[in-house]
């Protein structure tokens, strides 16, 4: 098929599309316990029966990391079909969803490359290839062949590798280099790809893509179930007192539409720090245990009802999703109202646990009842 230019069909934008899923499309939500989400993979095989039987266990809500038993099948998708199968063997009512990057293009990584369209890259206005950190090359999503083959994937990992739905990760990135009719192109493109891969996985599958604070979300979240906010509490950004603010609002406004959320917390390092990643896995894990309070008492300030907490420095095995907090275990309860703001002190209650945060001096505190 030939690419369509830069334009997107002016109807794909104008059309108000409801979002309609089966009573049963949703994971589960539970204000029981602080409600969870797991996002991981694991490059050199299968999971063990053990990181089975704990996932299946912990989690009713999962993303399958990229590059899932590459090591042992050459490809992302076989490694992720024998995941979701063998999760749902332990727990039927998990969801699992299928990573599915939005603008990068991971050659070596999919079976599904194979296909993709000739000369479908992101080139810059000088005709450069724009890449991510130097060496990973984009979509070039205002081609209608590239966003029908992007949508045509998805759509196979729902209805043939046992997928609950996508995760659409890097939504909405900007590029150097790019004029301003690029720009607004490429953010047209997304909304009519998401568009696309709602018609074909159907309304019960999941879509959720990470960047909530990109673009418009109203637009993407038109035909997307949720978003993650990945930067919430992150050791290099999304970290000062305003920015979590913004996230609190930006949260509660989607969550309160009916949309998932998910805010993805750090203990104050992540997988990229090459330092930090030369230390013992247990001393790693023990400084996650120590930190957790901070991040998990700001995502109890602006949770509503599905949204999702998940904390790990990475999206790895070794990357602590396979570690277990106590503050997961103890009885949290509904929130018995909005939080109450003072200045940059923020408090809220629970049925079973008071927290109070202070953006200024990040410091918090969980009282569990």
């Amino acid at each position: 098929m030939k690419p369509t230019g830069l334009l997107i069909p002016a109807v794909l934008l104008c059309v108000t599309t409801s979002v309609l899923r089966a009573g049963d499309a949703l994971p589960l939500f539970s204000w029981d316990h602080v409600p969870v989400y797991a996002h991981v993979g694991k490059r050199s095989g299968d999971f063990t029966p053990r990181e089975l039987d704990f996932l299946a266990k912990h989690f009713d809500f999962i993303t399958i990391e990229k590059a899932q038993a590459i090591q042992k099948y050459g490809n992302t998708e076989a490694g992720f079909a024998v995941a979701a199968r063998e999760i749902k063997k332990r727990n039927p009512k998990a969801k699992v969803l299928f990573y599915w990057n939005a603008s990068l293009a991971y050659f070596g990584l999919y079976q599904a490359m194979r296909t993709f369209p000739a000369d479908g890259l992101l080139r810059d206005s000088k005709g450069r290839l724009v890449l991510r950190r130097n060496k990973v090359p984009n979509y070039d999503l205002t081609r209608q062949d590239v966003r029908d083959w992007w949508s045509d994937v998805a759509a196979k990992a729902v209805h043939e590798y046992g997928a609950d739905g996508i995760f659409a990760d890097a939504m909405g990135q900007r590029k150097d280099g790019l004029d301003a009719k690029k720009v607004a192109a490429l953010v047209a493109a997304r909304v009519a790809m998401l568009e696309e891969t709602r018609r074909k996985i159907g309304p019960d599958k999941l879509i959720i893509y990470n960047g909530l604070m990109r673009d418009d979300p109203k637009k993407l979240l038109r035909f997307a179930d949720g978003a993650m906010i990945e930067s919430f509490c992150h050791p290099k950004y999304g970290n000062s007192k305003e920015e979590l603010t913004a996230y609190f609002e930006a949260t509660r406004a989607a969550a309160n539409d009916g949309k998932i959320v998910i805010l993805k917390g750090w203990p104050g390092f992540s997988f990229r720090q090459k330092e930090m990643m030369q230390k013992p896995y247990a001393e790693l894990a023990r400084l996650a245990k120590e930190r957790i309070t901070f991040p998990l008492a700001c995502f109890l300030i602006t949770a509503e009802r599905n949204c999702y907490f998940c904390y790990s420095w990475g999206y790895r095995e070794k990357h602590g999703t396979f570690e277990w907090y106590p503050e997961f275990d103890k009885p949290l309860g509904p929130p018995l109202g909005e939080a109450k703001r003072n200045g940059w002190i923020y408090h809220r209650d629970f049925a079973h646990a008071s927290v109070t945060v202070n953006l200024e001096t990040r410091t918090a505190r969980i009282d569990w009842k």
